[in-house]
């Protein structure tokens, strides 16, 4: 993050420092950074998807649901994924550029600046799901799931995005290297899909249950399946969204009570 415009940008604005800092984080990305490269990538992942089920004429009314299910669940997946890279670059590439220091220096307090890069890493989940939008509308438009989708895809993806962006800022926090940071993020991320890839009798059970359930990423994406795929209503399967909501929650909390009392030069040191 560039700072040598932070403090009297707080000034002669006399907007919230989180915001002031959110603008340059989102600058940093989307001008300099790798917002745009990411997002034409990700399109092109979308687009591929939705050209290999639009050219298959054979699909009945369920498949064409599962087709704009599985759209959805592959945009909130790698929408929170970038989010997730983005966010655990945010303190420890700032150690590892050296520009920590002065960022530190800035008259901002540190919870803010860990909210304001907080929300530059979400926009990366906002540019994702906009543009998901279209191919969701293209593909859901025949069977009358666009509002549903994209209402679903809203929420649910929010609110996994928010929590997996939280635990790259909070794994950020506390390592110095931008490659351990990465490295420690997507491992966490692999474990909390792991439960995704049970064998079907080993989901059905108590336990692989509870771990789905327990787990926000598979929740999230277990409620979208059955809201669109199943038909269910909005509230019959309303307690799936519980463990991504809980995530979200705590992941702020988080952020702004470690971003106050742990970012500091060194890795893992305290205030």
């Amino acid at each position: 993050m560039s700072t040598a415009t932070v403090p009297g940008t707080i000034r002669e604005r006399r907007t919230p420092d989180w915001a002031v800092v959110a603008g340059q984080e989102l600058r940093d990305l989307w001008i300099r950074g790798r917002g745009l490269p990411l997002t034409i990538a990700f399109s092109i992942l979308l687009g591929v998807i939705a050209y290999l089920t639009a050219t298959n004429q054979a699909l009945n009314f369920l498949e064409q649901r599962e087709a704009v299910s599985l759209t959805l669940q592959v945009a909130i997946a790698v929408g929170s994924l970038l989010a997730l890279l983005a966010a655990a670059d945010a303190f420890s590439g700032e150690r590892e550029r050296g520009t920590l220091e002065s960022l530190l220096l800035t008259p901002v307090s540190r919870s803010h600046l860990a909210i304001g890069k907080l929300l530059a890493a979400l926009s990366l989940w906002a540019a994702a799901f906009a543009t998901a939008v279209p191919y969701i509308w293209y593909l859901g438009r025949g069977v009358g799931l666009v509002g549903a989708a994209l209402a679903a895809g809203l929420v649910v993806g929010t609110l996994v995005a928010v929590t997996l962006a939280s635990l790259g800022l909070l794994v950020s926090t506390f390592t110095g290297t931008n490659w351990l940071s990465l490295a420690l993020s997507l491992f966490l991320l692999l474990a909390l899909f792991a439960p995704t890839q049970l064998p079907s009798n080993a989901q059905r059970g108590w336990l692989g249950d509870f771990l789905i359930r327990a787990n926000p990423v598979s929740a999230g994406e277990r409620y979208v399946g059955w809201l669109l795929v199943q038909g269910h209503g909005w509230s019959q399967d309303i307690w799936w969204l519980f463990a991504p909501l809980v995530g979200a929650v705590v992941g702020l909390a988080v952020v702004g009570f470690v971003g106050g009392r742990y970012v500091t030069l060194r890795a893992g040191g305290g205030s």
